[in-house]
C-alpha cells in the first residue's frame, strides 16, 4: 500500500503542476512523466492480479479494480487472460501475450494487419485493441462475460470489471463537459497513450528482442520451466524504481507470487541455480536507449514460426516492407 500512495502522490502534483503551469512548455514533461506513473499503476495493478499485492484476496481485487479501472484496463479480465499467458509463456500453441503466428497464419493475414502488426509506431498503442479483440488468430474479448477466455463461473468477475471500466469512461466524458474535452485529452488522454505505449514495449521486450533468437516450444517439448527460462531481463536505468522492477521478470514467471519489491533480490539469489540459462540484461544508462535498437531489430526479423515442429524460432518475411512491384 505504501507504493500506491507513492504512486498517487506523484500522479496529483503532477496534475496539479499541470493546471498550475498550463503552458506547452510543460505539457511534454507532464504527458511522458504523468503517462509513465500510469504504467507504475498498472503494475501494482499486476501484482494485484498475482495475489502478490497481498495475502488477503478481496484487497488484491479491491486494490486491482481501483488500480486498472483508474487507467482503464478491465481488471478481472486482463487477470484471467494474464493467468492464461504465464501458465503457457513459450508455448507457441497456448501462449497470450505477443504469441508467434505460425507461418500459415501469418500469410493468411492482409498487408495492412502486417503492417500495423509490425510497422514502428504502430505496435506500441496495440494494448486497446488487444483488449476488446485479442491477437491474430484468437477470438473473444477481455469485456465480454461470455467470451471464450472465461470460464462459466468467470463471468461474474468480468461484469464487474467491465462495470467498472465503463463507470470510468462515464467520468471521462462527464470531465471533458466540466473542463472541455481539449483539456481532458491533455490531462488523461496523451498520459494514457504513454502508458500504452509503455505497456506494450516492455510486454513486448520481455520475450522478444534478445541478441540471439530464442526458442519457443509446442507439445512435449514445452514445460512451464522451459517457457519461463525463455524470459527476458531488462535494465531501464532510472525507470526501474519507478515501474516497479517490472523488467526484472525471469524470476517473476518462474515464482509469480513474488512481490515487485523482492524482485531483485530473489533473482540474486537464482542467478547460481539458474545459471548459463540466466541471460544477464545489458547495462543501462539513465534512459535505456539501448533497447530501441533491439525493439526495432526484433519487429523487423521476429515475423512468425513454421507451422510444425515442437522447439521452433522466429523467422523473417523479407518483402514485409518492400514497396508493391510494379504491373
Amino acid at each position: 500500500m505504501s507504493y500506491v500512495f507513492r504512486d498517487a502522490i506523484v500522479i496529483s502534483a503532477l496534475l496539479a503542476a499541470a493546471l498550475y503551469f498550463r503552458s506547452w512548455f510543460f505539457w511534454p514533461v507532464y504527458w511522458v512523466a504523468q503517462g509513465t506513473m500510469f504504467w507504475a499503476l498498472f503494475v501494482l495493478g499486476h501484482d494485484c492480479g498475482h495475489g502478490s499485492f497481498s495475502d488477503n484476496p478481496i484487497l488484491n481485487n479491491v486494490m486491482g479494480h481501483i488500480l486498472h479501472s483508474t487507467i482503464l484496463v478491465p481488471y478481472h479480465g486482463w487477470r484471467i487472460s494474464h493467468r492464461t499467458h504465464h501458465q503457457n509463456h513459450g508455448n507457441v500453441e497456448k501462449d497470450e501475450s505477443w504469441v508467434p503466428m505460425s507461418e500459415d497464419l501469418y500469410n493468411g493475414l492482409s498487408s495492412r494487419t502486417k503492417f500495423l502488426r509490425f510497422k514502428i509506431p504502430f505496435p506500441l498503442f496495440a494494448y486497446p485493441v488487444y483488449l476488446w479483440h485479442r491477437s491474430p488468430g484468437k477470438t473473444g474479448s477481455h469485456f465480454n462475460p461470455y467470451s471464450n477466455l472465461f470460464a462459466p463461473q468467470e463471468r461474474k468477475h468480468i461484469m464487474t470489471s467491465t462495470t467498472c471500466w465503463i463507470a470510468m469512461v462515464v467520468f471521462l466524458v462527464y470531465l471533458s463537459f466540466v473542463i472541455g474535452p481539449s483539456m481532458t485529452f491533455k490531462l488523461y488522454g496523451v498520459p494514457y497513450l504513454i502508458f500504452v505505449a509503455w505497456l506494450d514495449v516492455v510486454t513486448y521486450l520481455h520475450h522478444h528482442g534478445y541478441e540471439q533468437k530464442l526458442p519457443w516450444y509446442r507439445g512435449k517439448e514445452w514445460s512451464y520451466l522451459r517457457g519461463g527460462l525463455t524470459t527476458i531481463d531488462r535494465d531501464y536505468g532510472i525507470f526501474n524504481g519507478i515501474h516497479h522492477d517490472i523488467g526484472t521478470h525471469v524470476i517473476h514467471h518462474l515464482f509469480p507470487q513474488i512481490p515487485h519489491y523482492h524482485l531483485v533480490e530473489a533473482t540474486k539469489a537464482a542467478k547460481p541455480v539458474i545459471g548459463k540459462y540466466y541471460r544477464e540484461p545489458k547495462k543501462s544508462g539513465p534512459i535505456p536507449f539501448h533497447l530501441i535498437e533491439n525493439l526495432v531489430s526484433s519487429m523487423k526479423q521476429d515475423h512468425y514460426v513454421s507451422n510444425s515442429g515442437e522447439i521452433v524460432f522466429y523467422q523473417t518475411d523479407p518483402n514485409l516492407f518492400s514497396p508493391p512491384k510494379s504491373a
